[in-house]
């Protein structure tokens, strides 16, 4: 073999090996990238002090930023912030996406997870989630049928076996998690908002169990949030629900977002001092076929005056087990006077998605989705002013 084959044939082995479609896209300009830290601070245990509460940021700043508000994106549950810089099968994520359409772009870790370190004395013990939750709940939902809608998933980028490369990406991605869920938020809300007010007027993105967060900072810096983009939200209000397949499919949980949509304090109107002033009713029945009964407020409603102030987009897939009770979301928020866009995929023919959609076949397709409505909502600069300015 001749040196010119030998290094071809080398290039197609390399070549073969790259992550699918991982060269689609042209080169990524960028003004500036790095990370830093926000929300630490020294904590003594044992006579010794080690810092804690810290959230680590990376950040991506286009060459060309068009847009005025910087998008800051949480992510959910077991993962960390790579849900938004790739996906399992190599594609670019969301981060990616939206700096590429002139929006500047900082992914976290969650306080106690990934980069941002993790000290039991402080945080408290963790748990992790084995392959088998990961398969019920997104990579091979259908195959499980816990919900009614679980059988509609199509886009898993791959066959969804524990051999499939890009499930064993997933499995390798998720981290430990801070075992109490109340914990997590008095954690995470604080060093968000250390966070805002670092870098200023900004859009929350919060995917799955860091909606739970979103509201909370939105509530105490409703002049630095200037949209939430609530993905698939943390809910549903109130009472959690399991999931048990057919022929019930549901079964109430525990109250424990106490403040309906948090387990953090939220500003409410008439003020509460603690969260037992609430009062929660059921519904007498389902909204509809395949629905969660849903927990309301009891009447009169309090009103979220400091949510009202910020547009709201709740985005739903179709076979997500967030699909049968988002809407529980939706109707609280509305009932406190706050007046969210609420964007169900399948409505737009976008079809067959988990709740894990920013790391599916078509998630260029629904991060487009969301583009589309911050364009209308908070559109773009034009000649150094904003297009809907005066």
């Amino acid at each position: 073999m001749s040196l010119k084959h030998f290094f071809l044939a080398i290039g197609l082995i390399v070549a073969a090996a790259l992550p699918a479609r991982a060269a689609e896209e042209p080169p990524l300009a960028l003004a500036r990238d790095g990370y830093f830290y926000v929300g630490g601070r020294l904590t003594t245990v044992k006579d010794k002090q080690y810092m804690t509460g810290q959230m680590y940021v990376e950040y991506r700043i286009p060459a060309r930023q068009t847009h005025p508000y910087p998008i800051v994106m949480v992510h959910g549950g077991t993962m960390s912030g790579t849900n938004y810089t790739g996906t399992p099968d190599g594609r670019e994520g969301w981060a990616q996406y939206f700096a590429r359409r002139g929006y500047a772009v900082y992914v976290v870790d969650q306080v106690g997870k990934g980069r941002s370190s993790y000290m039991e004395e402080t945080y408290g013990p963790t748990e992790m989630a084995d392959s088998q939750n990961s398969q019920r709940r997104y990579i091979a939902q259908e195959k499980y049928n816990l919900w009614p809608q679980a059988r509609l998933h199509t886009q898993w980028p791959g066959s969804g076996g524990l051999d499939d490369p890009s499930v064993q990406q997933l499995l390798q991605s998720q981290i430990p998690a801070i075992k109490d869920f109340t914990k997590q938020q008095f954690l995470n809300v604080p060093a968000l908002v250390a966070l805002l007010d670092k870098i200023g007027p900004s859009i929350l993105l919060v995917h799955s169990q860091a909606g739970a967060f979103g509201w909370p900072v939105a509530d105490t810096r409703p002049d630095r949030v200037k949209a939430i983009l609530a993905i698939e939200p943390n809910g549903p209000p109130a009472y959690s629900v399991e999931f048990t397949g057919a022929p019930d499919y549901f079964r109430q949980g525990q109250l424990g977002l106490v403040y309906g949509l948090s387990a953090y304090p939220l500003t409410y109107a008439p003020a509460v001092a603690a969260a037992s002033e609430l009062s929660f009713v059921r519904q007498d029945k389902a909204d509809g076929d395949g629905l969660v009964t849903c927990w309301l407020q009891a009447a009169p409603p309090r009103q979220l005056p400091n949510l009202q102030k910020m547009p709201v987009l709740v985005l739903t897939a179709e076979a997500s087990y967030h699909a049968p009770y988002d809407h529980c979301t939706v109707k609280y928020l509305e009932q406190a006077g706050v007046r969210p866009t609420w964007i169900k995929l399948a409505d737009l023919n976008i079809r067959g998605n988990s709740h894990v959609m920013m790391m599916e076949k078509n998630s260029a397709e629904i991060a487009a989705v969301i583009a589309r409505w911050l364009d209308k909502t908070l559109p773009a600069v034009k000649n150094g002013k904003r297009a809907d300015a005066k």
